[in-house]
């Protein structure tokens, strides 16, 4: 099947209507081409991926911004031929025939996504493999089990924030800030976190009136960091982009740790926000949770196929002529990489119901040779993150209806303004510790969260006698402090799995009471 475009780059087409003309609300533009921006793409671009698959098949032509050309791939497979083939696609913006001809005008609002830049997501080849074997050498070097620790003790922090009011914004409150205290740890630079920061990283990749001076305040910070990293080497991850054989001067330093820091901080901002929704809106996924059939991770690998924090990447360019998905394609088209719509092809996944945790075939960090170089970091603040926030509070609920829940919407993905949720009020805890199981709300006994392993069978506890030495250490016990089965007294309370875990009882009724309780748990009440 053959679509082409029914007029060129740079082709006389009459005035391009400004942004906000009501002519922009329209779903197609000349030709009938549909439209990848406005209310209908911002809204339901599930909805826009049917209708074009419908019509064109696994790629379709798009219009971006100002009514100019591109294909919006939408299959599975290829997506994956187009990501692993930069001989044919190139990630050299440059090549686009339409900016040559001068189509797109320097202040295109989807500029700041497809302006060259000497980075490694603009380049191929020798230089690419130079300024990503940096980035990657360097991603290796983290300590992911510190990391986890540093995204359980900021997550305790953020919730010792808002614990005591019984409501909160859990995007605003929770995702937004989470992934920044942890990137600007990994950076080297903490003393940058602050609600400026978030503000600025937020804004600058929505095409903003602001998001040029935002760009600015974010890449002023990197700049200090890597001109004190010069002079003070650190154990941090501008020192080793600094220090990398690659010998990246300090503005390829800076561009790259901006890449990294914005992109990390989006996506995971976004598929925490995701997560959480997913909880407290659709009883199915958090009744497999909290029942113990599916795990924080699973559930993480869950919305990055349903919801993932990018719809959709632009872009790559044809180096030449060739085809893709029964549509010629020609040297400078450009490209835009279908995450979501790649991830619901029917010929990969003809049941949207089915279960996808544990399986990453997924296109959520795209693929080939510019595939996401953080996905792990990423995995490893949403898991971490959420379950530390549903250990804390397990009795979340939504505080409005579904339906007054928010969107805004770009070419790149979707993102939730904010998630209203209520609780239980709760005093702070020590942030400086992992948390504590605790005790469950009264309200509600259904929660039990874990992120590494699946529920075991409980195992059945001998009440112990009064003479037993066991019985007078354990009631010693601290609250919160864990009794192993074994009798012995684990203080790490939060870390791991409760299985096989189970509070020291002293009074000679403990077994009749134990099993009833383990009975409701067993069964997900």
């Amino acid at each position: 099947m053959t679509t082409p475009f029914h007029y060129e780059p740079g082709e006389a087409r009459g005035p391009v209507p400004p942004p906000e003309c009501p002519a922009h609300g329209l779903g197609t533009g000349p030709g009938g081409v549909r439209r990848l921006y406005g209310p209908e793409a911002e809204q339901d671009p599930h909805g826009l991926y049917d209708k074009l698959r419908a019509e064109h098949g696994t790629v379709a032509p798009v219009l971006l911004h100002g009514d100019v050309p591109a294909w919006l791939v939408l299959g599975h497979s290829e997506n994956l031929h187009m990501t692993r083939t930069p001989s044919q696609f190139s990630r050299d913006s440059r090549r686009w025939r339409a900016l040559q001809d001068g189509s797109v005008a320097p202040d295109h609002p989807l500029a700041p996504i497809f302006t060259w830049q000497p980075i490694c997501v603009f380049a191929d080849g020798a230089t690419h493999e130079r300024q990503r074997g940096a980035v990657t050498d360097s991603m290796a070097r983290i300590d992911t089990r510190g990391v986890r620790r540093h995204v359980n003790r900021y997550s305790n922090r953020l919730v010792n924030d808002f614990c005591r009011e019984g409501r909160t914004d859990l995007v605003g409150a929770f995702a937004e800030r989470l992934p920044m205290m942890v990137m600007c740890a990994i950076l080297g630079m903490p003393e940058e976190y602050n609600d400026r920061m978030v503000q600025a990283a937020r804004d600058m990749t929505r095409g903003t009136a602001t998001a040029v001076e935002s760009n600015a305040y974010v890449l002023a910070a990197l700049n200090r960091l890597v001109e004190r990293r010069r002079r003070e080497p650190a154990d941090d991850f501008a020192t080793w982009l600094v220090e990398h054989p690659a010998a990246m001067n300090d503005k390829e330093v800076a561009e790259h740790l901006r890449l990294i820091l914005i992109a990390s901080y989006e996506a995971t901002t976004n598929l925490i926000a995701n997560v959480l929704r997913m909880v407290l809106t659709d009883p199915r996924f958090r009744a497999r949770l909290s029942g113990g059939h599916m795990t924080v991770p699973e559930a993480v690998e869950q919305t990055l196929w349903d919801e993932p924090p990018f719809t959709a990447v632009f872009g790559r360019w044809a180096v030449g002529d060739t085809e893709l998905g029964g549509q010629r394609i020609k040297a400078g088209d450009a490209l835009i990489v279908g995450i979501a719509p790649a991830n619901t092809d029917p010929l990969v996944r003809p049941d949207l119901d089915a279960n996808m945790e544990g399986n990453r075939a997924h296109l959520a960090f795209s693929g080939g040779p510019h595939e996401c170089p953080g996905q792990d970091i990423g995995r490893a603040i949403a898991d971490v993150g959420v379950d530390a926030l549903l250990m804390r509070l397990p009795d979340l609920e939504l505080a409005v209806d579904e339906s007054e829940l928010r969107w805004v919407g770009n070419l790149m993905g979707r993102h939730l303004v904010e998630l209203p949720a209520e609780f239980a009020p709760r005093s702070p805890q020590d942030d400086r510790e992992p948390p504590s199981m605790g005790k469950p709300n009264p309200a509600r006994q259904d929660w039990e969260v874990q992120s590494a392993v699946r529920h075991m069978a409980p195992t059945p506890v001998r009440a112990p006698a009064p003479s037993e030495p066991a019985a007078t250490a354990a009631g010693a016990a601290p609250a919160g402090v864990t009794v192993a089965v074994d009798g012995t007294v684990d203080g790490r309370a939060g870390e791991g799995s409760p299985a096989g875990m189970i509070p020291q009882q002293r009074r000679p009724a403990a077994p009749a009471r134990l099993w009833r309780v383990v009975t409701r748990w067993w069964n997900g009440y």
